[in-house]
């Protein structure tokens, strides 16, 4: 066929079907008018009836010439009406039809602005094609590190000499994310049990025992008892007047669980030393899973 101008968009014709729901009668009306029941094929119960003879239509109105009852299955197609489109029909497209640079042959970007969207295959839904925004995507992936904690000791804290001794009032540069930690004790969140990575620090001062620091120990205490911790002892001659000691490890904290910091000193002398503040601390945070 000839014709000017551009090239006509191509079409794909497909013939219009209507399913009727059934009762004790034999009037109906139809999607769309015809001039005459020739122009459609109508089927009742899987079996196609005679036009003129089984059935009359014209306009919308279609009218059997015996009544059906309730449950047929019933339905017409527009033999007259066949509806063309530039678009394909609903799920006629496969891969044969695309192009294997689909996707690569496209411009990389290189970031993604919260509300792009993003093509996925719902495999919940026979594969069925969704889209997503950039934020529906990540959501639920990876996630935060809450809850977190830390504190520095505010003031220096004399311990007695032998005694395990807990280290209280570290709140000099708190950050604590749910509220959780009170300076001393840190008690895991609600909901919010899991692997947490704890560290903590305590500087040994032996000044006023006489600058002759023998042994130290320090200790991260999950509900009371020790999960870590580090020792040290003097086994010169020299004196020793500042040590630092450093805890940190990875553990399993449930709802509840409590974590604190405790310490104990001997000196050679029997004096009571004492740990420094804002070089004494103890935090955590929980990982990611």
């Amino acid at each position: 066929m000839s014709y000017i101008g551009n090239i006509p968009a191509e079409a794909y014709s497909a013939f219009q079907k209507q399913d009727f729901t059934t009762s004790a009668t034999t009037s109906y009306t139809l999607d769309h008018a015809v001039a005459n029941q020739n122009e459609l094929a109508l089927f009742i119960n899987f079996v196609r009836q005679e036009p003129t003879a089984a059935y009359t239509a014209s306009g919308t109105s279609l009218t059997l010439t015996s009544a059906t009852s309730v449950g047929d299955d019933m339905y017409c197609v527009y033999l007259g009406k066949a509806v063309q489109t530039v678009n394909p029909p609903s799920g006629s497209v496969g891969s044969s039809q695309i192009s294997a640079d689909l996707i690569t042959g496209q411009t990389a970007e290189t970031s993604i602005a919260t509300d792009d969207l993003i093509l996925l295959s719902d495999t919940s839904a026979s594969g069925a094609l969704k889209k997503m925004t950039r934020a529906n995507f990540v959501s639920g992936i990876g996630g935060n590190n809450t809850a977190f904690f830390y504190g520095e000791l505010a003031s220096h804290q004399t311990i007695t000499r032998d005694t395990m001794t807990k280290i209280t009032g570290m709140t000099d540069d708190e950050v604590d994310s749910d509220t959780a930690f009170d300076g001393t004790t840190f008690t895991v969140p609600s909901g919010k049990g899991g692997k947490y990575y704890l560290f903590s620090s305590v500087l040994w001062d032996f000044e006023v025992a006489g600058d002759d620091g023998f042994e130290a120990e320090a200790f991260i205490y999950k509900n009371g008892s020790a999960i870590k911790g580090s020792r040290f002892r003097n086994n010169t001659t020299k004196d020793l007047r500042y040590l630092t000691l450093h805890s940190s490890g990875i553990f399993d904290l449930s709802s509840g669980n409590t974590i604190e910091l405790y310490s104990q000193s001997l000196d050679a002398n029997g004096g009571n030393a004492r740990v420094l503040n804002s070089h004494t601390s103890i935090g955590g945070y929980k990982l990611i899973e």
